[in-house]
């Protein structure tokens, strides 16, 4: 959200990832951010969609932005797009209105176009149908009297690391470092070439990396990344030390530590309990191996009392 929230993010993410020729100009002075005046009314808590307006000339067209977190389709994404586009077109009629009394039923008035986007971080591919005639029973037979429109997705594994190297700008930053799986995977950024680095810290505003320090500190959290380590890293890009901020990370996953050591325990218990069984069921005239095979004991797991 704090990324196609800012204006210059968002022309970056529109010109280099959306391949759409009417985008290739675009100025961040043309986005205006509306999100706070849509989501209200889509009736649903979602702090990952965002609503911009743009202007191309003298027309206006709306942008919805929907950013997935989850690495599975979405299937019904479709259905939920579309009830976004319909509130968006209602609202727009109701503003037009309220300046012309009447317009919406001349022939002359006409809705802007909208261009829904889902940024996909999912490490799957995305199979959710594209378009929503495809989400209806017997599309086949009433298709021309079913909504029919595509929505882009845009998925984050689409893209190598020297493809987002290659773009030099600070949305790919961004991107190189969503694109983390763990955080010993921070180490692969250290190969950046010096030319990328030297240009983001020459190039890029003072309140672009207060937004850069924020939506990367967001990201490494995920990866579990102590807050020192996070302080660390955030502080080196508000000082414009984009080269050395790869350089003293150390690697930590606390969550997947305890993670693992749970379930070192939970499986240690587990066998502490079978011993237990298998001890007596000998104790009740099983032999050995049918004691064994009854309580599904590994072969390597010693028996002999402590």
């Amino acid at each position: 959200k704090i990324v196609f929230g800012d204006p210059v993010l968002c022309a970056q993410f529109l010109k280099g990832y959306t391949d759409i020729p009417l985008f290739k100009e675009i100025k961040p002075e043309d986005i205006e951010n509306v999100s706070s005046h849509f989501l209200p009314l889509f009736q649903e808590s979602r702090d990952s969609d965002t609503i911009n307006k743009i202007r191309i000339g003298n027309s206006e067209i709306y942008l919805i932005a929907l950013i997935e977190h989850q690495s599975e389709n979405d299937f019904d994404m479709s259905f939920r797009i579309l009830r976004y586009i319909v509130f968006i077109w209602t609202d727009y009629a109701a503003q037009q209105e309220k300046l012309h009394k009447g317009i919406t039923k001349s022939k002359a008035f006409l809705y802007p176009p909208i261009l829904p986007i889902v940024y996909y971080e999912g490490s799957s591919t995305w199979s959710a149908p594209l378009n929503f005639k495809d989400r209806v029973f017997l599309s086949d037979v009433f298709g021309d009297y079913i909504p029919s429109f595509h929505y882009l997705v845009v998925p984050l594994n689409k893209y190598s690391k020297q493809d987002l190297i290659e773009k030099n700008d600070e949305l790919s930053l961004i991107f190189l470092i969503n694109q983390l799986q763990s955080s010993s995977e921070f180490h692969d950024l250290k190969d950046i070439p010096k030319e990328y680095t030297e240009h983001l810290t020459d190039n890029t505003p003072d309140y672009l990396l207060k937004i850069i320090g924020k939506v990367i500190a967001v990201l490494l959290h995920k990866l579990n990344v102590p807050d020192e380590e996070v302080y660390d890293i955030t502080d080196q890009i508000t000082r414009r030390k984009f080269s050395m901020m790869f350089d003293n990370f150390q690697a930590y996953d606390v969550q997947e530590t305890r993670r693992v050591s749970r379930e070192e325990g939970r499986i240690e218990g587990k066998i502490e309990g079978k011993i237990l069984v298998y001890r007596n069921l000998c104790r009740e005239g099983f032999d050995e191996k049918e004691a064994r095979r009854l309580t599904e004991l590994p072969e390597d797991v010693s028996l002999e009392q402590k």
